[in-house]
């Protein structure tokens, strides 16, 4: 029987407290989001804070030679806009495009911020909570720069097995369909690089292709081994 791995544990590792959770749900309203519509834009006046209730949310940015950068997949639980906190007329520095249809909780920054003022406590584990989500921020960074595009793509292959990973007999399967492109658009590499790294990841048996255009991973150390893997804890080295 398939069971759903590692993303449990790195939840419960990143999950705010429920004083925190209920702070920000008595602040903030739910709203409907649908499928490629933007939350917000890059450059957009920065005044609200998300959290996603359900649905999949895609956070990327525009080089400076127009090409996308993928930089996550957040789903439910995950907190989006929240570097914008306490800054002077503050834009969105990244887009967040829905990808798949579901609920936010939006809450207004500038009535976020008058609760932490009011709650040290608060305050502090929302510093924390900023403070892991700039470490993963780093790691992925420090992952496209010295690893080239190859260990950026088995980076991604890696975080995307902690964040949507289901256990099978004899590997792990990404249970999130994904295309070359979307793939390519993580590593800042183009289709056709990703779609010759692929093809020697499957002549080599590291992973195989399911009929719904889900990644199988057949043998993760080997992932880990060529990209000299520093074995991070889960709830940084994940996708969201």
């Amino acid at each position: 029987m398939p069971q759903r791995i590692l993303l449990s544990d790195a939840h419960e590792k990143n999950r705010i407290s429920d004083d925190l959770k209920e702070t920000l749900e008595s602040i903030g309203t739910i709203r409907r989001m649908r499928k490629e519509t933007y939350l917000f834009r890059e450059g957009m006046n920065a005044n609200e804070v998300f959290i996603i209730k359900s649905g999949l949310v895609q956070v990327s940015k525009l080089t400076a030679e127009g090409k996308k950068l993928t930089l996550r997949i957040c789903k439910t639980g995950d907190i989006i806009g929240e570097l914008t906190l306490f800054s002077q007329n503050p834009t969105y520095l990244l887009s967040a495009k829905v990808i798949e249809s579901g609920e936010i909780l939006v809450i207004e920054k500038d009535r976020l911020e008058k609760h932490l003022k009011k709650n040290g406590d608060l305050a502090i584990e929302f510093m924390k909570w900023g403070s892991d989500h700039m470490r993963k921020f780093q790691t992925k960074i420090r992952d496209l720069l010295l690893n080239g595009k190859k260990g950026a793509l088995y980076s991604t292959l890696i975080r995307l097995s902690n964040s949507f990973g289901i256990k099978h007999h004899g590997g792990i399967l990404i249970d999130l369909p994904l295309t070359n492109q979307e793939l390519a658009q993580f590593c800042a590499a183009t289709r056709e690089s990703v779609n010759r790294m692929l093809s020697e990841l499957r002549k080599l048996n590291i992973i195989s292709m399911t009929k719904e255009g889900k990644i199988f991973i057949k043998n993760i150390n080997y992932l880990k081994t060529e990209n000299g893997c520093e074995n991070c804890p889960v709830e940084i080295c994940n996708i969201n």
